[in-house]
């Protein structure tokens, strides 16, 4: 074959330009096609978590926001009153899950999931359709808050969430302890499912996807759960107490439980009103650039990871004055 025939000949399969494997989604939290300038997006999101740890006031979310919502709930001073007696307790841990939705951990995870709201076609479809995602993720809490609860039910009074020793500059108390490991280990899981997203590490549910497709639901879930094993919110350490000194497993596992259900209560709904409102419009923002739905789940998870870690386990150590310094804004 000559020269000049070798380059008119049609292409063969052989020569023909492979697409590449950021195009095919390996699970929900991967959706395929990615963006072109991920370096960006990974610096930005790690940003924002940088951002959000200096601006967040705990206070302000757990007294002002949390202690009211419980007060008003309950008809009494939720920090001052004891807790007297199983159907009393079941109360409390619902209202103090409800009380504590606002933490950023909740905001972060369900805006990992917003995504989700655009992927129906009907307006009755876009209300119906995240019941779905919502169930699985009911699954691992369920599972999660219900095994830890028994745990605390168990053997409570022996674990650092039980101690009542108070934080002292320059030292960590067991439950600062406990908080840095869990928040930060789940940081660092939220960032990379965003690098996963962003095709830029595996995707750890690529392989478990193919048959359970709903893994990755699960999986968060947990996730979500786990909050309440590094929770320090006043209010739930009030309701570990009283599981813990019930030394009553079962007592234990349905009061975690129905405090992980009022966590996610306000957030569902708002979850449930986006996508009856915004739904389509998402639907057709995410399918004119099929890039945009994995740059939105990776921006999530990476704001969410960054803030966490940074916050439990550089910032807390500035705040025990183990660090020299870690900027905060004046109202914190």
């Amino acid at each position: 074959m000559t020269q000049a025939e070798r380059r008119t000949r049609p292409p063969q399969a052989a020569d023909k330009i492979q697409l590449p494997s950021d195009s095919r989604a390996t699970s929900l939290f991967a959706p395929g096609d990615v963006p072109r300038r991920r370096g960006l997006i990974i610096l930005l999101s790690l940003l924002g978590g940088f951002l959000l740890t200096v601006v967040w006031s705990a206070e302000f979310v757990d007294s002002t926001i949390g202690d009211n919502v419980a007060n008003t709930l309950l008809g009494h001073d939720a920090k001052e009153t004891p807790i007297s007696g199983a159907v009393a307790g079941v109360i409390f841990a619902f209202v103090s899950g409800v009380a504590g939705t606002f933490t950023a951990c909740n905001i972060a995870a369900f805006g990992a999931l917003a995504p989700l709201t655009g992927t129906a076609d009907s307006r009755m479809s876009r209300f119906l359709a995240p019941l779905r995602p919502l169930g699985w993720m009911a699954v691992g809490m369920i599972a999660i808050s219900a095994l830890y609860g028994a745990i605390v039910g168990l053997v409570g009074t022996a674990m650092p969430q039980f101690s009542t020793a108070p934080n002292v500059p320059g030292s960590l108390s067991p439950r600062s302890i406990q908080s840095m490991v869990v928040y930060g280990i789940i940081g660092l899981v939220m960032i990379y499912l965003g690098l996963a997203a962003l095709k830029v590490v595996p995707d750890p549910f690529a392989r478990i996807s193919q048959r359970y497709p709903n893994a990755p639901l699960v999986f968060m879930g947990a996730l979500i759960a786990g909050f309440l094993i590094g929770r320090p919110f006043p209010l739930f350490r009030q309701m570990f107490r009283d599981a813990a000194e019930s030394g009553n497993p079962l007592y234990g596992a349905a009061a975690f439980t129905l405090q992980s259900i009022g966590n996610i209560v306000i957030m569902a709904i708002m979850f449930l009103l986006l996508s009856w409102f915004v739904g389509s419009r998402l639907q057709r923002w995410f399918a004119a650039k099929p890039s945009r739905l994995a740059a939105t789940i990776a921006v999530a998870f990476i704001i969410a990871g960054a803030f966490m870690f940074l916050y439990w386990d550089v910032r807390l150590l500035a705040r025990r004055e183990i660090i020299p310094w870690y900027p905060v804004a004046p109202w914190v």
